[in-house]
């Protein structure tokens, strides 16, 4: 669902019971890893990604990522999310295709252990990366062009993670 204000636009709904269905997962065990994650929504209407990372099999890695949709973001600066973490480095992702093993470009935060933050991550701060390899000759980030988002967990420690979203929205 997306919801227009005067400078932001809020992307999902996470009060609409059928969002989840929007978010697929997509973890290390595609290349024999072990790790888990999963997608789910909380009874006060925020998003859950939680699972397991393992670095079993040369793994360490999971994430969430929408489905593929035009997100109609020309104009805009950037997205801010409003999330409670448990004091690890996540990625926000944003892909420009409808594939799923293309380029990527990421964004690092930090979370702050059970606690809400708001964080601005401006489209111009994104880097494109290709299977957690750095791209040196990819071309910018087009907001434009936006067609799904998500959220991965690869900070090379092994244990249970869980990171709630409270809002995505992008901001001009």
């Amino acid at each position: 669902m997306l919801t227009q204000g005067d400078s932001t636009m809020q992307l999902f709904d996470f009060g609409d019971s059928t969002e989840s269905n929007r978010w697929v997962a997509a973890n290390d065990n595609v290349m024999g890893g072990v790790s888990t994650g999963l997608v789910s929504l909380t009874e006060d209407s925020c998003l859950l990604f939680s699972g397991s990372l393992s670095l079993e099999n040369n793994g360490g890695f999971a994430s969430i990522r929408t489905r593929p949709k035009d997100f109609v973001l020309g104009g805009y600066q950037g997205i801010r999310i409003r999330v409670k973490g448990d004091g690890r480095v996540y990625q926000f992702r944003i892909h420009v295709d409808d594939y799923f093993d293309a380029v990527a470009f990421k964004r690092d935060f930090q979370t702050t252990d059970d606690i809400w933050v708001e964080i601005d991550l401006p489209f111009a701060s994104f880097v494109p990366t290709y299977r957690g390899r750095i791209l040196e000759n990819e071309k910018p980030l087009v907001a434009a062009r936006i067609r799904q988002v998500g959220f991965l967990i690869a900070d090379k420690s092994a244990g249970p993670f869980n990171l709630i979203v409270d809002k995505i929205t992008a901001y001009r």
